[in-house]
């Protein structure tokens, strides 16, 4: 008798043992909702800043293009000859990205103005499909600064917009 009571007894142990080692089935999708909720406010602060990384891209490679322009102005007196700047571009005939530049985010073009080439307009544009689509920079030889696109919207900024709507 003594013998089949401890049986007893270490079963009952077992079991109780048992029931406790483990989460419920409640307390694990408690956790799944609260992850959910963390991420839901997580992403989109994410996908902001990989969007504000990207986008300074543009301003790195304007600010390039215009001491080339500079350059070549004091070598030759004009920006450019019959509308076409005096850069040089890494990719011929299409011209989307100066040379010794990454264009990952953007295409930049360039155009002189007048029969003289005194001026000119460099413009950066986020490509289709990248994390800068709809932002759109330019420069002018007056150093002027604008952003005339922003997150796809119609804008007039006398500055480049990277992170907020101001400047």
């Amino acid at each position: 008798m003594v013998r089949n009571t401890f049986n007893l007894e270490a079963r009952k142990n077992r079991l109780v043992h048992s029931r406790e080692a483990g989460f419920t089935m409640i307390e694990i999708m408690i956790v799944v909702v609260i992850i959910g909720i963390l991420a839901s406010m997580a992403f989109p602060s994410y996908v902001e800043y990989v969007r504000k990384s990207a986008a300074t891209e543009a301003p790195t490679v304007l600010s390039d293009m215009r001491t080339k322009m500079e350059q070549y102005y004091l070598d030759n007196r004009k920006y450019g000859t019959g509308g076409v700047c005096g850069l040089a571009w890494s990719n011929p005939p299409t011209n989307t990205c100066p040379s010794g530049q990454t264009c990952t985010y953007f295409t930049y073009s360039c155009t002189t103005a007048g029969a003289t080439d005194q001026t000119y307009l460099l413009t950066a544009t986020g490509k289709t499909g990248s994390k800068v689509d709809g932002h759109v920079y330019t420069l002018t030889e007056t150093n002027t600064r604008q952003t005339t696109q922003f997150k796809g919207v119609a804008v007039t900024k006398s500055c480049w917009l990277i992170g907020g709507s101001e400047c």
